[in-house]
C-alpha cells in the first residue's frame, strides 16, 4: 500500500502552468511548447499539469482568466497569442513568474525593464512581427512586378500600428511604390477593406501583422480568392489555408523557446534572471497553387529563396 500512496503524493504536488491564450491555441504550436517542456524533464500528466485557458480572440476576456490562474495559485503563467494576454498576466500579478511571447517592444509596454535583465516577474519571447513589413513589402513586389499600387491592411486598434505604417511607408518610398493604406478592426471593416482594394483595382495587398488578423484567416483568405488579389501575410497558417505568401518570424520556434523558459522556472531559476529571447530564425513561405491560381509566374530564384513551398 505504500507505493501507490507514495505515488498519490507525488502527482498531488506536481506543478501547474498555467496556460493564457489570447487566441484559440493552435495545435502545431501547442507541440513545439509541450516538446520544449519535455526537453526539460516536464511531461503533461505526468509531472506537471496545465491548466488552459482561452480567450478565442475576445481581449476583454484575458484578465478575468489571468485572474482564475492567480487564483488557483499555478507555477507559472505562460501568455500567448497576443500580447494583450501577456499584459492581463503582468496585471493580474507581480509575483508569480510569467513567460510571454510578445510581438509589441516588452520594454516599451512596460513587461520588463530591460531586455538583457528583466528584474521583474516576466520574461519571455520578444516576436517584433511589426519590424517586418518593409520586407513583406520588398518580396510582395518580387512576387507581383506589376503591381501598380498595393493595397495595405492594418488595425488601427493595434499597439504597433504607428511602427508599421512607418515602416511601409518609408520601404514604399524607397521603391516608388504606390500605396492604400487599409484599416480593419472587426470581421465587417475586413470585408469592406477588400472591396475597397478591388474596386481601386490594387494590383496585391499586404496584410499586417495583428492577433485578430491571425483569428480571421479563413475569412481573409477566401476573400484574397474571391476578390484574385495577391497577398502576403505574416505566418505560414495564412499560406497552408491558400494565401499567397508569408514572412516573419517563426512562431513554432517562440513557442519552443517558451517552453523552455517555463521549464527552467520550475526547476527554479527566475524570470529576472533570464534575458527576453529575439528571434533569429525568420520563414518565407509560397504557395504555388495559389500563384498558380492568379496567373503569377515565380520566378526559379525566389522559389529558392523560400524556406518552404506549398503545393
Amino acid at each position: 500500500m505504500v507505493w501507490p500512496l507514495a505515488t498519490h503524493a507525488q502527482q498531488s504536488v506536481a506543478p501547474v502552468i498555467g496556460f493564457l491564450d489570447g487566441q484559440t491555441p493552435d495545435t502545431r504550436l501547442m507541440m513545439a511548447f509541450r516538446q520544449a517542456l519535455k526537453d526539460a524533464g516536464f511531461v503533461e500528466g505526468r509531472n506537471v499539469g496545465i491548466d488552459y485557458r482561452s480567450a478565442s480572440g475576445h481581449t476583454d476576456r484575458l484578465l478575468t482568466l489571468a485572474g482564475d490562474l492567480v487564483d488557483r495559485r499555478v507555477a507559472v503563467i505562460v501568455a500567448t497569442g497576443g500580447t494583450a494576454a501577456a499584459n492581463a498576466a503582468y496585471a493580474a500579478t507581480t509575483t508569480i513568474p510569467i513567460v510571454f511571447a510578445s510581438s509589441v517592444d516588452p520594454v516599451a509596454s512596460g513587461l520588463v525593464n530591460s531586455l538583457n535583465r528583466p528584474d521583474g516577474n516576466a520574461t519571455g519571447v520578444y516576436v517584433f512581427q511589426q519590424v517586418l513589413e518593409g520586407k513583406r513589402l520588398g518580396l510582395l513586389r518580387e512576387l507581383v512586378p506589376a503591381a501598380a499600387l498595393i493595397a495595405v491592411l492594418l488595425n488601427p486598434t493595434n499597439a504597433n500600428f504607428q511602427a508599421q505604417l512607418g515602416g511601409v511607408q518609408e520601404a514604399a518610398r524607397a521603391a516608388v511604390q504606390q500605396l492604400s493604406i487599409l484599416s480593419a478592426s472587426t470581421e465587417r471593416d475586413i470585408d469592406t477593406a477588400f472591396a475597397t482594394a478591388a474596386e481601386s483595382r490594387a494590383g496585391a495587398m499586404l496584410v499586417g501583422s495583428d492577433p485578430f488578423f491571425d483569428s480571421r484567416i479563413d475569412q481573409i483568405v477566401a476573400l484574397a480568392a474571391r476578390h484574385a488579389i495577391p497577398a502576403i501575410y505574416e505566418g505560414r497558417d495564412f499560406v497552408v489555408a491558400g494565401g499567397l505568401a508569408s514572412y516573419g518570424t517563426s512562431v513554432a520556434d517562440a513557442y519552443r523557446e517558451v517552453g523552455m523558459y517555463a521549464g527552467r522556472i520550475l526547476k527554479g531559476e527566475k524570470p529576472a534572471d533570464l534575458p527576453v529571447v529575439q528571434p533569429t530564425k525568420f520563414e518565407f513561405v509560397i504557395n504555388l497553387k495559389t500563384a498558380k491560381a492568379l496567373g503569377l509566374y515565380v520566378a526559379p530564384g525566389l522559389s529558392a529563396r523560400a524556406d518552404e513551398i506549398v503545393e
